[in-house]
């Protein structure tokens, strides 16, 4: 029988990490075995489900690429694939368990599923044999008074009605799952086969929520700058390690790689560093059209005007190998787009500290000016040139010709920026520079 899984959020909040790596545990076999991968809302919860939730989960799935074969916005023939559009199928199969004497009335209107009372076997890929001896449970409530079903009820019949073969989740829901096999056995069903997975731990061992660091795909990651395959790559080795000599695997590999009897038992702790490292990797492997494309909208953000759209792509790729996280290129590039930068305070002071820094920059400027061609090369000859006429190193006219054309201390080689910046603008921000120092204060 082909694959059939199945991703059934809850939209409550945003995306949750952990519920993200679920997701992507199911897109993986399913990719991987030519299965199907559904989306289902879970959203028979009135009270706290919201029309944005549902929308940022979804943004947030199709930001990390986790596209579904059926459910919303795709369709399918099992659907609808929000719970809350489902009631007639419910009230249906309540009528199954009605007739085979299961479930029974309370005078508040409430029904209940009459438990076995049988030892029952969770037979879990993940985490083995797992018998649950007879309950002493009190009768689970499947309908509410007010006529709404609960989650376990609807869990099940939805997963017999979309034919699942499959149910990949987070091992919290195992201490439920034998309730789940009593009514699927109740109602005549066979149980799809389960796995339920570790759960993602912070730092501490403590349990991951809502609330926590790197917990929300879209406030974490989105906004924060991550690549969406970077972010695919950490989580998916986040409870799994997969057979490969490296750590940086793309979509199509860790398709191709994927296991289920690779899952490890043990709770896997989150570590933002190691997220971020693998979006530095990533990131460093971007062509400079694909990085700039990327950061676009950061740089939109930091008001930054691109009029040349192949320099702003070398300027971008020229910081590459400096950050980690798209959000940091703006700050290590926004003196490439205007001449009206700011000199930082330990840059402004080190441009006046000795009184032969002015010659010196005098002396680039005029090297700059002599050049009939523009390329990185001649501009670094340029630089030797200069340097040498005044009788100093190549080293020490550089950190000055830096400060002058970025106003800052760090970034890409100085022969880098003064090539992209341009010629003219050279001479403009050299003259600024030396207008700056000559002036009582230093420029702001």
């Amino acid at each position: 029988m082909t694959p059939r899984v199945r991703f059934a959020p809850s939209p409550t909040g945003d995306l949750h990490v952990g519920g993200a790596r679920t997701a992507l545990f199911n897109w993986l076999f399913a990719r991987k075995t030519g299965g199907t991968f559904i989306l289902r809302v879970e959203d028979t919860d009135g009270a706290r489900n919201t029309e944005e939730a549902q929308r940022g989960i979804v943004r947030g799935l199709r930001w990390l690429g986790l596209d579904w074969d059926e459910g919303p916005e795709v369709g399918g023939p099992h659907g609808p694939y929000f719970q809350s559009q489902r009631k007639d199928i419910y009230d249906a199969y309540l009528a199954k368990l009605e007739a085979a004497g299961r479930v029974y009335t309370e005078e508040n209107g409430a029904v209940r599923f009459k438990f076995s009372r049988t030892a029952i076997t969770v037979h879990d890929l993940v985490c083995g044999d797992v018998t649950f001896a007879p309950t002493e449970e009190p009768d689970m409530t499947v309908r509410r008074p007010d006529g709404s079903y609960i989650f376990h009820f609807v869990n099940v019949v939805d997963d017999i009605e979309m034919r699942m073969t499959h149910v990949f989740r987070g091992e919290d829901h195992l201490s439920n799952t034998w309730k789940h096999i009593d009514l699927f056995h109740a109602l005549g069903a066979t149980p799809p086969t389960y796995a339920h997975i570790p759960l993602i731990l912070n730092p501490d061992g403590s349990k991951m929520s809502k609330r926590d660091a790197g917990s929300a795909i879209e406030h974490s990651y989105i906004h924060e700058g991550f690549l969406p395959d970077a972010v695919f790559n950490y989580l998916a080795m986040l409870g799994w390690t997969p057979r490969a000599e490296k750590e940086v695997l793309s979509r199509e590999e860790l398709v191709r790689l994927f296991d289920l009897a690779e899952i490890h038992s043990a709770n896997a702790r989150f570590d933002m560093q190691k997220c971020q490292w693998f979006n530095a990797q990533f990131l460093r492997a971007l062509s400079p059209e694909a990085l700039l494309a990327a950061v676009r909208p950061f740089l939109d953000n930091a008001g930054i005007t691109i009029a040349d759209e192949a320099m702003a792509a070398a300027v971008v790729f020229s910081v590459k190998e400096k950050v980690s996280l798209l959000k940091e290129i703006p700050a290590w590039v926004h003196y490439f787009f205007r001449e009206d930068y700011p000199f930082e305070a330990d840059v402004a002071a080190k441009l006046k500290a000795k009184p032969e820094n002015a010659a010196l920059l005098a002396a680039a400027s005029a090297a700059f000016a002599a050049q009939a061609s523009w390329t990185e090369e001649t501009v670094h000859a340029a630089i030797e040139a200069a340097a040498k006429e005044a009788g100093v190193k190549t080293g020490a006219l550089m950190p000055l010709l830096r400060a002058a054309l970025s106003g800052q201390s760090r970034g890409p080689g100085v022969s880098t920026i003064a090539h992209l910046v341009g010629q003219a603008s050279c001479q403009r921000r050299i003259q600024r520079a030396l207008d700056a120092m000559a002036a009582e204060s230093p420029a702001a």
